[in-house]
């Protein structure tokens, strides 16, 4: 058993034994109550899930078992030299709840690495497609072609003990990860650079052999790999992605299909396809007014008349919180440190001045504030990586870090179908003349 795999049994075993007593001591203790509006609104705040790997909040936004973005930067272990956090660490952190030191996480890259070699049938699958196919598209039709290697199903089907099912989903979860950014690069290259692919650099870490595979062995955009696969890799367990991974998990389906399920879930407008948008409306702005370097009075124009015309302003506004997004933060932060100059970088900082001002006067718009999708556009394309509808697919590698070491924690805490209760309109309206 190799030494991650073996600290997360022994965590999530005493874990699991203290939920045991603890749901049965306080099993009808109510720690919710659910509004007529929260029923009509897509479940927003209702409190139903255990998810171990981080926690959001309203006022201070994400925390990495209990770790602020800020402090994931402080104490999370480094390339030499570098200055942003290695992935390896925030997943090694929300497995098992602790910072890894230097080198357990130079371990578990060279581990990835060993588990990174994808089948050539999942490449015959993606150049079956044509070239223009969506790459989320792409990115879900390859991770379902992996489905075939799920050690879990193979497992399941010869009889696994359930008390196993930790360890199969493990398996799946490190070797899918490894694969991702691989599969990744695959599509980018195939559908961008006419399908001139990049082998492997395996003396490089995760994030920055993804930057390789890419096209960009530029040590800035390094550092931007690392940092951005670092802060969208967990976001609690309500939004979309996550909770269609843990949903279709819960049926005891392999990662792989349950990743699958949340990646068509992130491909979504309103989740992580708004990144895409944001460029994508930048872009629009800057063709429409003539400049890449427009006045605030353009800028607070041309939002006004997008408002007018019953569209949002992209990249403004969160179903929970109500500040800035501290992985905008973050991005700024690594703008101001490592770009200078840039017209799309200052347009994102000038939306920031501005927009947020023109959503307040309106009194509608309870977040106002900027989202993580806000900035990463502007610095993807300072670093020649243009193709925005290519935008998510990045998203996505970052994301199965969170959802997959949760996939295991649910495994292994033996966490039951999510079957929730629905009403229909009648009976609603039953239930509220009956308070009434």
């Amino acid at each position: 058993m190799d030494i991650l795999k073996k600290k997360f049994h022994e965590k999530s075993s005493a874990l699991k034994a203290e939920m045991k007593a603890f749901s049965k001591e306080h099993a009808n203790t109510i720690v919710d109550q659910v509004k007529v509006s929260q029923v009509f609104g897509g479940m927003r705040g209702v409190k139903s899930m255990i998810w171990e790997t981080s926690q959001l909040d309203a006022q201070e936004g994400i925390r990495f078992r209990g770790y602020s973005i800020p402090e994931l930067k402080e104490v999370l272990p480094r390339t030499e030299g570098g200055k942003e956090p290695l992935p390896e660490g925030l997943f090694w952190l929300m497995l098992v709840g602790e910072v890894p030191t230097q080198e357990e996480v130079n371990w578990l890259s060279d581990e990835w690495e060993k588990r990174a070699t994808v089948s050539d049938t999942v490449y015959k699958v993606l150049d079956a497609l044509p070239a223009d196919t969506h790459p989320m598209t792409q990115f879900v039709m390859a991770i379902t072609a992996m489905q075939g290697d799920s050690v879990f199903a193979k497992q399941y089907s010869e009889g696994m003990k359930k008390s196993d099912y930790w360890d199969a989903t493990y398996e799946d979860a490190m070797n899918l990860i490894a694969k991702l950014p691989h599969i990744a690069a695959y599509i980018y290259r195939r559908t961008y650079h006419d399908g001139k692919h990049i082998a492997a650099d395996t003396s490089l870490d995760w994030a920055g052999n993804f930057a390789h595979m890419l096209g960009n062995d530029d040590a800035d955009f390094m550092s931007l790999m690392r940092l951005y696969l670092t802060i969208h890799a967990d976001h609690e367990g309500g939004n979309a992605s996550a909770h269609t991974v843990h949903l279709v998990n819960s049926t005891l389906s392999d990662v792989y299909l349950s990743f699958a399920g949340g990646m068509a879930s992130l491909a979504g407008p309103l989740h992580g396809l708004a990144n895409q948008e944001v460029i994508k409306w930048i872009m629009e702005m800057t063709e429409s007014l003539g400049t890449t370097t427009p006045s605030d009075e353009q800028v607070a124009k041309y939002i006004n008349d997008t408002l007018a015309s019953g569209r949002v302003i992209p990249g403004y506004g969160h179903a929970v919180l109500r500040q800035p997004d501290p992985r905008f933060t973050a991005q700024r932060v690594f703008a101001e440190e490592y770009i200078q100059g840039d017209d799309y970088v200052n347009i994102v900082w000038q939306l920031f001045r501005i927009v947020p001002d023109i959503l307040g006067a309106l009194g509608k718009v309870k977040n106002p504030w900027p989202n993580v999708d806000a900035h990463s556009g502007a610095i993807l394309v300072h670093y020649g990586l243009t193709e925005y509808s290519f935008y998510t697919v990045l998203f996505g590698v970052s994301r199965a870090l969170g959802v997959l070491a949760n996939s295991c924690w649910s495994r292994a805490l033996g966490f039951p179908l999510e079957r929730p209760k629905s009403h229909t309109f009648d009976k609603m309206k039953e239930i509220v003349k009956s308070i009434g």
